[in-house]
């Protein structure tokens, strides 16, 4: 009997394999989100003025956001949505549809056209100088000028802008008034979007819900323009990265996507009531440079934070 139980007592001990504890592994990435909420905060608490944002991670659908649903003036940021409807109308025009503006389409320069803060424009010879409606794209894009803007705003149809936000679900994103457009502006029509609501933009133009390709492709080409902005300032300079910024007194904005390698992401950050503009355009910048720092060790780090570089001969 006591050889039986000897047995027994074996088999419990050796041949009964135990629970194993699962290792412990790094939070994939929740301490590096932390960290970037921990910069906007520090950023907030310093700024004098109002602060908003939306980031997006492409990749794995994570956000983080600031007064996301709150609304912001958008200055010029709001010509991506003029950018995107003219992308739209082209391809319309491709698929067969008439009396729609197409990038090709010819458009002579007129006086009546200029405005303030038209550098490329107001430089041009009225009645002689002929342009396509990309190369007012390009000029409103690369420059921001607004009165290439207002050509196209009228060859594209403004009700037409605002029909194709409100398809996109976009409630409160809103184009009511031309550039420089001063007493549309004191009567309180102003341009304005939301963190929330310009991130869903971006994404569903990103994933191909509003243009398709060809326009599609060429529409980001287009937006990745090089230009004077905020988010790609600290960033690499070789970095795919389509965006608007916007200005106005008491006002800095700037929305885009960073096509980084193998983890893309959308990042909008709005700023108002601004005491000092300059401080708005440094937070815009400090929040792209925490956001890129944290997506750059993502896109290169396995799910345990190991980094190996294209140059690392050496593993250990």
């Amino acid at each position: 009997m006591k050889r039986l139980w000897g047995t027994v007592l074996l088999f419990v001990i050796v041949g009964a394999p135990a629970q194993a504890t699962p290792p412990e592994t790094p939070d994939k990435g929740d301490t590096l989100w932390g960290q970037l909420r921990a910069t906007v905060t520090d950023v907030e608490q310093h700024l004098d003025g109002v602060l908003g944002l939306a980031i997006l991670d492409l990749t794995s659908g994570r956000q983080l956001l600031l007064r996301g649903d709150s609304v912001f003036p958008q200055a010029s940021s709001i010509k991506i949505a003029v950018l995107a409807e003219l992308y739209h109308q082209d391809e319309e025009s491709a698929h067969g549809a008439g009396g729609k503006a197409r990038l090709s389409d010819i458009y002579t320069v007129q006086t009546s056209d200029i405005v303030a803060d038209s550098d490329i424009m107001g430089g041009l010879s009225p009645g002689v100088t002929v342009l396509t409606n990309r190369d007012l794209a390009t000029m409103m894009v690369a420059v921001s000028d607004n009165a290439a803007t207002n050509v196209l705003i009228d060859r594209v149809g403004m009700e037409n802008v605002r029909a194709l936000l409100t398809s996109q679900g976009l409630s409160h994103t809103l184009l009511q008034r031309k550039m420089m457009d001063l007493k549309a502006a004191a009567e309180g029509r102003e341009n304005v979007s939301t963190p929330r609501e310009m991130l869903t933009f971006l994404e569903r133009l990103y994933r191909g819900k509003v243009l398709s390709k060809p326009q599609l492709d060429d529409f980001f080409t287009m937006l990745s323009t090089h230009k004077d902005s905020w988010i790609p300032s600290s960033l690499p300079a070789d970095l795919k990265i389509a965006n608007k910024p916007g200005s106005l007194e008491g006002v800095r904005a700037d929305s885009g996507i960073v096509f980084l390698k193998n983890r893309p992401y959308i990042i909008c950050v709005m700023t108002t009531y601004l005491a000092n503009e300059r401080a708005g355009e440094d937070a815009i910048r400090r929040i792209s440079g925490a956001a890129y720092s944290m997506f750059d060790r993502l896109s290169r780090a396995s799910e345990y934070g190991r980094v190996i570089s294209p140059s690392n001969g050496s593993l250990r």
